[in-house]
Formats: C-alpha cells, sequence, structure tokens
C-alpha cells in the first residue's frame, strides 16, 4: 500500500504556486550569459593592457579594467536575482551606463586620451557597440522583472483571501 502524497492528504486542494519572476530566469539567462562573456572579455583585455602597454594609456586601461568588474559585479547580481543583489545590479549598470556615456564623448572628443582602444571607449566600438546597448537592456530587464514580481505577488495576496 502506498503512503499518501502531501496534496492529496491535504483535505482542501491546493494550487501550485507559481515561481515568482527573476531577473536570472528567460531572457535573463542569455543576459547574464551576455554580461559574464563581457566580464571575462574585458577581464582579460584589461590585464594585458595594464600588464604590456600601461604607459602608453594607464586611465584608459584602468578604466577597462573598471568596467570589467562592473560587469562582473551585474553579472552576479543579475544571476542572483534576490532583491539585494538586483539592487547591486541596478547601480552596476547605471554605473555603466554613465562610464560608457562619459567615456565615449571624451574619447571622440579628446582622440589623444584614448590612442589604445578600450571596453568604453567610442561608445564600445571595439565591442560591436555591445557595451552602449547592454546597460539600456539590462534596466528594462531589471524593470521588468519587479513589475512582475510586484504583479505576481499581488495575485498571491488575493487569492489568499
Amino acid at each position: 500500500m502506498s503512503e499518501p502524497t502531501p496534496a492529496s492528504s491535504s483535505s482542501s486542494a491546493t494550487e501550485p504556486v507559481p515561481e515568482r519572476p527573476h531577473t536570472g530566469h528567460g531572457f535573463g539567462r542569455l543576459l547574464v550569459a551576455v554580461y559574464g562573456l563581457l566580464a571575462l572579455a574585458a577581464t582579460g583585455r584589461s590585464i594585458l593592457q595594464i600588464v604590456e602597454y600601461f604607459d602608453r594609456a594607464p586611465v584608459p586601461f584602468l578604466l577597462s579594467a573598471l568596467a570589467a568588474v562592473i560587469y562582473l559585479v551585474a553579472t552576479i547580481g543579475l544571476a542572483r536575482g534576490d532583491r539585494a543583489s538586483v539592487r547591486l545590479a541596478t547601480i552596476a549598470l547605471t554605473v555603466e551606463l554613465v562610464g560608457v556615456l562619459t567615456v565615449g564623448v571624451w574619447s571622440l572628443a579628446d582622440k589623444g586620451a584614448f590612442p589604445e582602444k578600450t571596453v568604453w571607449s567610442h561608445f564600445g566600438q571595439g565591442y560591436g557597440y555591445v557595451p552602449l546597448v547592454l546597460p539600456l537592456v539590462g534596466l528594462w530587464w531589471i524593470r521588468r522583472t519587479a513589475r512582475a514580481s510586484a504583479a505576481a505577488d499581488a495575485d498571491v495576496a488575493r487569492s489568499a483571501h
């Protein structure tokens, strides 16, 4: 004789609780993968530039290293998806966007300041402009999943009453 399952032993039928929307699920997995790849590429490039060519352009190469750290923070924050991680990812993506816009304008206005290409110079041209577009997509995704989470929470609250 088999034992009753928890669902069958309950006197009231309960619906399965749907999984909460999460920044690392669905489209977010692709976003996390792209950020992870960009973090890896920017880290490798900045280490090489700092170790081998630092005297050519110290500030731009240090900015590339900063970008690599920001990409790593964004990757982890988006992948984890808890409230604190998403806040940290939001800050990282905002700093990234400000950084790529600032460095992009600076590298066009003062070509001598960026004698070597970096992650954010020329708005990320060397990376197919992904550094310019990615923070916008990431911030949109965070906003979208936050709205979906709020709607799911409201549905759960309504069904509890």
